[in-house]
């Protein structure tokens, strides 16, 4: 018998405290798109999030599943049994989900709950920084993440989740759906706080002005303690519960000994309150519950007009890698095709061999529709995150393209307006690249998987766009100092604030002290700066620049120089082989040789050569070196092979053959191939290449021109072609011929000179000069260590976006300084009026929250920009 259908069973079910349809079986919370499951009294129960399936998966290992039956409520709060710990998160199932090597680390994304202001940002910071392992953490007070990386054989992820908890704040890994919910449930809590405090404060207020008015009338005593035990009733709910997110931010910040915003404005709620009790409970002094209730209801006012614009300011960041859970349908797996895709070696024809075996050997005629309605509705869904290189996957109508790869079916209809920003949809044929993140437009096809998932373009990306948010400028940094610099202070002046008064008007000491600490708060000086990069960091994103850095909105505002690589950023990087000169030497047997060569290389020349070789029978090559801005070195059939520029395949020996001839071929570029015979490097044959500019590279130039800033070329192209491609640009500084330390010095001596510069490139080559240079792009769909040596990413293959990335960056210094001026105007100039008494606590709230909008308000501009 089944023990689900079983009297037991459903005795268990009935003693269950069970939660809402389509709600947490654990915390009660709204369930995501995909749920999480965790058995639980022989019956699989719905989880929100990863921390709760492991919570309720320690509970039930730990044998104490009647917690469940015990509970009389549910609650994201509830107190759990002591066995349960953050250990679970050490298992490696668990870590794979969101644990990630980087940096000669780990690293791991986490949401974090409850951050109020940049302080909460710092404390954590400061925690973590403090263990033993941990190499470096950010904490983005805009996202509600954080980023830390660590040394995993010193520390466990369990150590660093602990740590966050210690301060008061949770920490869980990061999931796009579940963090969404979070930061709804976030507000939702806010707001019902909020709408608390707007009753209690309305009421409070109510009798106030009846005890005011009463004592110029005569009121009675037993009427006046009356309304004052009534003002009383009506401001707890309001303290002891919309202020508390202030009083436990104010505790865990004491409790690890240091300061932050929320310490000065719980002091003077506390004090207020306490006061006011205290002349209630006596009969005599002043009572203000209705400052404290107006007090909390202005603060949780302001903030909760700040997280909305915070959040809304992030959307485009937080949309442009929507991950969230896909299945899709695998048919099959091209374990002959593997060799050549990680070889990239992979042709058109070998896809076609292969697409025909497999459609014969299971008597498909090809027909697409057929296919999916009669075969593919028999296979299994597997998650996208298990796609493996080499399966060959079907991709639904609407959905997403899980990972990069080719196209298998005839035709397609993609949209890559997610990576590049375009809504226009492009038209892809068999065998044709198709770019993970792309979404599918139309018609249903089939594709084969070139990448892992995590690889992939639209992945890599994710993970820079993630460390971007988390890593903060010197100007946030020094802002964030600034902040709690003036804490401390405000803190001391109050006292000294009290101490005066209660010598001249005790009656006064406690009201002007808390006037101070409220007006003082410098909230807004603590947003000027986080909240104008964020919405900077998203407008440029709309443009199609993508910041992968936090220092480069800053930077790039400070640039006097833009130094441009050739080959695949002010060209198209897609060469063609126009030309085969040979001496010696059968042109097939040249281009087989140089193709063998090339295999393996990614450069575009190596593109052209092994295109052009395609059908050619290729000899085995070994112990292939690749030598940076020179070419490749390989022994085919007992011989050592040369494939580059001259000065390298010659080994720096005057080349008297196959002299270079661009104009003849119409070529830009050429490379050739050599071969030590008796121990001399011959000239065997010369490639002849043309390599188009890019469309908008003049217009780019020219718009940089107008700005003052100074463009100029740094190729390693040893061919003087390379002048006429600057000249052509109005390129006037131009340097070729360049290795990767060439390139780096150049930029030194600029940086020297007191100059500002900015590095554009896309190549493995390009590495070393984009980490030297101030600040740096690269093109999206470059080699990996270009685009993670870069502070910044290109997309849709397109150059004038770096001259708005310019003129908004410029902009959005401009606004933080504005900011950071007002912030500071405000809190010196209300300081003196609040000292001497003429600004009421209430009144304080409400030009503290004011001044802080202001803030959000005018960063918003930079959305016009």
């Amino acid at each position: 018998m089944n023990q689900a259908n079983s009297p037991d069973f459903d005795q268990i079910e009935q003693s269950l405290v069970l939660p809402p349809e389509g709600s947490c079986f654990h915390c009660g919370e709204i369930l995501p798109k995909q749920p999480f499951f965790t058995m639980i009294f022989d019956k699989p129960r719905a989880m929100c999030c990863l921390g709760c399936q492991l919570a309720a998966q320690s509970i039930v290992e730990a044998g104490l599943s009647q917690y469940y039956l015990d509970r009389r409520e549910i609650s994201p709060t509830a107190s759990l049994p002591d066995a349960i710990n953050f250990t679970a998160y050490d298992h490696d199932d668990i870590k794979a989900q969101f644990v990630y090597a980087e940096s000669g680390g780990s690293t791991a994304e986490l949401s974090v709950l409850n951050l109020k202001c940049a302080a909460c940002t710092w404390l954590i910071e400061s925690r973590l920084r403090a263990l033993s392992g941990v190499k470096s953490c950010q904490v983005n007070l805009t996202q509600q993440r954080m980023r830390v990386n660590w040394d995993e054989s010193v520390l466990p992820i369990s150590e660093i989740l602990k740590a966050v908890h210690s301060v008061g704040y949770d920490a869980k890994p990061y999931r796009q759906d579940t963090h969404e919910a979070m930061l709804k449930r976030q507000n939702k809590q806010m707001l019902i706080r909020l709408g608390i405090a707007a009753l209690g404060a309305m009421q409070a207020m109510m009798f106030s002005i009846g005890m005011y008015f009463g004592a110029y009338s005569g009121m009675l005593t037993e009427h006046r303690d009356f309304l004052r035990y009534v003002s009383l009733f009506v401001s707890i709910p309001v303290f002891f519960y919309s202020g508390v997110p202030f009083f436990m931010s104010a505790y865990h910040a004491i409790r690890a000994k240091q300061v932050n915003m929320d310490v000065p404005v719980s002091i003077a709620l506390v004090t207020t309150f306490v006061a006011s009790l205290y002349a209630t409970l006596l009969g005599a002094g002043e009572t203000y519950f209705d400052s404290v209730a107006m007090f909390i209801f202005f603060l949780l006012a302001g903030r909760y007009i700040e997280q909305n614009a915070r959040l809304k300011a992030s959307n485009m960041a937080t949309d442009l890698v929507v991950i969230e859970p896909i299945l899709v349908k695998k048919i099959t797996h091209a374990h002959e095709l593997i060799d050549s895709i990680e070889q990239n070696t992979l042709d058109t024809t070998q896809l076609q061999q292969f697409w025909q075996r497999w459609q014969q050997t299971h008597q498909s005629d090809g027909d697409e529709l057929k296919l999916t309605n009669h075969r593919l509705d028999d296979t299994d869904k597997i998650l996208a995150q298990s796609v493996k290189v080499g399966d060959v996957v079907f991709i639904e109508a609407g959905s997403q393209i899980v990972a990069d790869g080719v196209l298998l079916s005839k035709t397609a209809t993609v949209s890559q307006s997610l990576l590049t920003g375009e809504s226009d949809l492009i038209v892809k044929s068999f065998g044709d690249t198709m770019v993970g993140g792309s979404q599918n437009d139309s018609q249903p096809f089939i594709m084969l998987i070139t990448k892992e998932v995590d690889d992939s373009q639209i992945a890599l990306i994710d993970r820079l766009m993630n460390r971007a948010m988390s890593e903060k400028p010197k100007i946030a940094q020094d802002a964030d100092k600034m902040a709690r610099w003036f804490v401390a202070r405000v803190l001391v002046l109050s006292l000294l604030v009290f101490a005066v008064w209660f010598f001249v008007d005790k009656s006064q000491a406690l009201w002007a002290t808390v006037a101070v600490l409220v007006a003082t708060c410098p909230c807004a000086l603590s947003l000027a700066t986080p909240i104008a990069l964020t919405v900077a960091t998203n407008r440029l994103a709309s443009f199609g620049f993508l910041s992968t850095r936090g220092h480069t909105i800053q930077t790039l505002s400070e640039v006097g120089y833009v130094a441009f690589d050739k080959t695949g950023t002010l060209t198209m990087g897609q060469a063609n082989l126009l030309a085969t000169i040979t001496n010696h030497i059968d042109e097939k047997q040249a281009l087989s040789i140089a193709a063998a060569l090339e295999i393996g290389s990614k450069h575009p020349v190596a593109r052209a050569i092994l295109t052009a070789a395609h059908g050619l029978h290729l000899p085995a090559s070994s112990e292939i070196l690749h030598h940076v801005a020179g070419g490749i070195e390989g022994l085919i059939d007992g011989v050592w092979y040369r494939i580059g520029h001259d000065k390298f395949v010659l080994d720096g020996k005057e080349n008297q053959t196959l002299v270079e001839d661009l104009a003849t071929y119409q070529a830009n570029m050429s490379v050739v191939l050599s071969a030590s015979i008796d121990g001399v490097w011959q000239v065997l044959a010369r490639f002849y290449f043309n390599d188009p500019v890019r469309s908008d590279a003049k217009m780019m130039i020219d718009a940089l021109k107008q700005q003052n800033i100074t463009p100029i070329m740094l190729t390693g192209d040893p061919n003087p072609n390379a002048l006429q491609v600057a000249k052509n640009l109005g390129i006037d500084e131009v340097h070729y011929r360049l290795s990767p330390e060439d390139k780096v010095n150049h930029i030194k001596r600029l940086q020297q000179d007191g100059h500002t510069v900015m590095m554009v490139g896309d190549g493995i080559n390009d590495a070393p000069v984009l980490a030297a240079a101030n600040v740096s792009t690269s093109i999206a769909g470059a080699a990996d260590l270009a685009q993670v040596s870069s502070d910044s990413i290109l997309l849709g293959g397109q150059l004038l976006p770096i001259k708005q990335a310019l003129h908004v960056a410029s902009i959005t210094q401009k606004i933080i300084r504005q900011n950071l001026r007002w912030a500071l105007i405000y809190n010196t100039a209300v300081l003196i009026p609040a000292a001497f008494g003429y600004v009421p606590p209430w009144l304080a709230a409400i030009g503290m929250s004011l001044s802080s909008l202001l803030v959000v308000l005018n960063a918003m501009r930079i959305k016009r920009s």
